[in-house]
């Protein structure tokens, strides 16, 4: 998998951008806010049909202008793919692949896998569950449409099912909520059987690279927390019926489902620094990178916005020893000093470009 080059016009900050990409890495230095997140989130929207930190598609439209383009041609399995992004205000966005425009969104995730990890990662480890089953929910459903399909259907139930317990009295509708809970209980099922494969095959891969990255200095461990581990969801439906009706919304089912976090047995979010939970996330990340990998056959784009940033020397050259292996494909980095990119990549031999960026113009 390979973006030769990337077009987009009134995106964000940028009016107008044509860069032409280098096919292993490929650098974005320049102060803080002066755009460079914002060209890693346009290749990011071209695989995700969405911004990766702005899910209102108009706020992604520059200042005082009337729509947005961004535009990726790629190598895929040897073949050139264009992919085509458009909005117009008021409008609906349109998502072409080589002209062709896609019937659904859905149908495109996936296509080109990709993998970023971004300061916004953190809220992995300090959010509520929420933040976590969507890491689940976005890697499975890269390489498995039936998950993504299950996903959007059981999200559909549920929300019918909470509309019926806050607008009526339930006790009248019981033959609808049974109907409801045959439909959670067919498509939870299988999204829980799915995220435990998931997590049982991730966790080897992520520890792997903690302790590469850390060099073996701390142990750590990712385990997947579900109530459907003691119990089938048409049983604890109907277990927790009246309890539904007290608080009018559905209390159990893989809605709930969350991963535990831990360094040396303790919570990562407690008693992890934050060298080491950075650490945490990149290897997170890089286990997302090799199951897609493995679950595709294709090497997915590996995104890296402000990666360096609060690890010591030793972290940081383990993570380029990494990445400039033939492990990883292309590779797009952040950073603020370009010095210090200079000085690691001019130590090894891999393919790269580095780009300033400032006030929305790109330079070579």
């Amino acid at each position: 998998m390979n973006l030769k080059t990337l077009s987009i016009i009134n995106f964000k900050n940028y009016e107008q951008a044509d860069i032409n990409f280098s096919p292993k890495i490929n650098c974005f230095v320049g102060n803080n806010g002066v755009g460079k997140t914002n060209l890693l989130d346009a290749i990011y929207y071209l695989s995700f049909c969405k911004s990766s930190f702005n899910p209102i598609d108009s706020q992604n439209i520059m200042n005082n202008e009337e729509f947005f383009l961004i535009q990726g041609q790629y190598t895929r399995k040897e073949t050139e793919e264009h992919i085509y992004c458009g909005l117009k205000k008021g409008q609906k966005k349109q998502f072409k692949r080589n002209k062709k425009e896609y019937p659904r969104l859905a149908d495109h995730i996936g296509f080109i896998p990709l993998v970023m990890k971004s300061p916004a990662d953190i809220n992995f480890i300090y959010d509520g569950s929420e933040e976590r089953r969507r890491f689940l929910d976005s890697v499975i459903s890269q390489f498995d449409h039936a998950y993504l399909d299950d996903l959007m259907n059981y999200n559909k139930i549920l929300s019918q099912r909470n509309k019926l317990l806050k607008n009526v009295t339930p006790e009248a509708y019981i033959d609808t909520f049974g109907i409801y809970n045959d439909q959670l209980n067919s498509f939870g099922t299988r999204i829980y059987n799915k995220r435990s494969e998931f997590v049982k095959e991730l966790v080897p891969i992520f520890q792997e690279f903690f302790n590469e990255i850390s060099e073996g200095r701390e142990s750590v461990a990712l385990e997947y927390n579900s109530q459907l581990q003691n119990e089938n969801l048409q049983e604890l439906l109907q277990s927790s019926f009246r309890k539904d009706c007290i608080l009018q919304y559905t209390t159990r089912g893989i809605h709930k489902d969350d991963l535990n976090l831990t360094i040396s047995n303790q919570p990562l979010k407690k008693y992890g620094s934050q060298g080491q939970q950075k650490t945490f996330l990149v290897a997170l990340k890089f286990a997302q990178y090799d199951f897609i990998r493995n679950q595709t056959s294709l090497k997915p784009l590996l995104l890296l916005d402000d990666i360096f940033d609060k690890l010591d020397r030793q972290r940081v050259a383990q993570i380029i020893k990494l990445v400039t292996h033939n492990h990883f494909g292309q590779i797009f980095i952040t950073d603020t000093s370009p010095d210090r990119l200079r000085n690691i990549l001019g130590e090894s031999t891999t393919d790269h470009k580095i780009f300033s960026i400032e006030d929305g113009n790109i330079i070579e």
